[in-house]
């Protein structure tokens, strides 16, 4: 780290571009720990550049402190804080972009980092919460492909040669599942199962990609029983902490809502936001706008009404921080009720799967003795 700090000092030029463009990627704690620590080191009156330098410095941080050495030499070269920071687009989000050109225009840089590193935090704890709730389901999965796998190649192979060696047929579902391991065995049958999956795979990546599609799958997302209402609990919970975070700290209702829009992956979220951006600048007011919006039944009757009050009361970033909490909190049900309902499943198709596999190695070893005597 220490020869990389002399090269990026010594041509600027080169640290312009280095990784510029690049598709680096970062541990969300590390973006906690980088805005925390920079909140603090800015409150305490460190200068910008020597902060980034400083933070940089950490080994831990590897490529992300060869991305900050950067940033300040781009600083100590003229440019804005926020413009370096949107060299960097796939670590910090328009969203982070757009808080700090605020508190750049407001000369409150400290606070609002500090607010940042408060949602970012909140928004690492939700994707946990999510993935945690698919890891019990996915190891599930395995333990059945590895135990169904176990059987199909090891067991059955073996009643498969008894029989033939006795001129005998094997039970109708033992022999289905013989051939099915025979195909899945034989390497030209496995190419062309392989080829047509990978077929599959283009033509829906493609599907998925195009308006049409993103719309379909993003409105089952939303209406499929139990795991979509956990969906539309989480994108809520993701859009009311940015409202809170931007509008608490001083940045208009306006640039807030395209910063929400544009760090939507639901399409129907997206197209609502984008027309409460119009709605507003039609004259509407904020929940008013919501309301008229298509997609406005997306948000619950009583969201709106605690957005009608915020707005009357002029604390609209404080209601909006309420409503992501009173949401996270039923995200952390829904995950939970998503949970107990994905066990039972698991466990039924697991029982199914293996029961009938466990059927069909009982059936010739039952009729093994009058084989045996053939």
């Amino acid at each position: 780290m220490k020869d990389l700090t002399i090269n990026l000092n010594t041509h600027p030029e080169q640290s312009d571009s280095s990784l510029k463009g690049q598709r680096v990627k970062i541990k969300d704690s590390d973006l906690v720990f980088f805005t925390t620590q920079l909140s603090i080191m800015l409150e305490s009156g460190v200068i910008l550049s020597d902060a980034l330098d400083s933070i940089a410095a950490q080994r831990k941080l590897g490529l992300f402190g060869v991305v900050l050495l950067e940033i300040s030499e781009k600083i100590k070269a003229g440019r804005s804080f926020s413009e370096a920071l949107s060299c960097y687009p796939t670590i910090f989000n328009s969203m982070f972009v757009g808080m700090v050109r605020a508190s750049e225009l407001s000369g409150r840089m400290s606070e609002m980092l500090e607010v940042l590193g408060r949602y970012l935090n909140a928004e690492s704890e939700t994707k946990k919460q999510v993935r945690g709730a698919m890891i019990y389901p996915l190891i599930m999965l395995l333990m059945s492909i590895a135990a169904t796998g176990s059987l199909m190649f090891f067991v059955l192979p073996r009643f498969s040669k008894i029989y033939e060696s006795r001129g005998a047929d094997l039970p109708a579902l033992t022999q289905m599942l013989v051939d099915f391991s025979q195909i899945l065995g034989d390497p030209q049958s496995l190419a062309v199962i392989f080829t047509s999956l990978l077929s599959v795979f283009f033509l829906w990546h493609y599907w998925r990609s195009t308006p049409s599609g993103k719309s379909v799958i993003d409105s089952i997302m939303l209406h499929t029983p139990v795991v979509g209402m956990m969906y539309v609990d989480a994108v809520v919970t993701r859009n009311m902490r940015t409202l809170s975070a931007m509008v608490n700290t001083g940045v208009s209702i306006l640039e807030s809502l395209e910063v929400v829009k544009d760090s939507c992956d639901n399409i129907h979220f997206k197209n609502l936001w984008a027309s409460v951006d119009n709605k507003i600048r039609e004259g509407y007011q904020f929940s008013e706008a919501i309301s008229i919006s298509q997609g406005g039944n997306l948000l619950a009757p009583g969201v709106m009404q605690m957005l009608r009050a915020g707005e009357k009361s002029g604390k609209l970033g404080h209601v909006c921080d309420k409503i992501s909490v009173f949401y996270e909190k039923k995200l952390e049900n829904s995950i939970k009720l998503v949970t107990a309902l994905i066990e039972p499943i698991m466990i039924t198709i697991m029982g199914a799967v293996i029961g009938t596999i466990a059927i069909a190695l009982l059936l010739p070893v039952f009729r093994i003795s009058s084989v045996m005597t053939q």
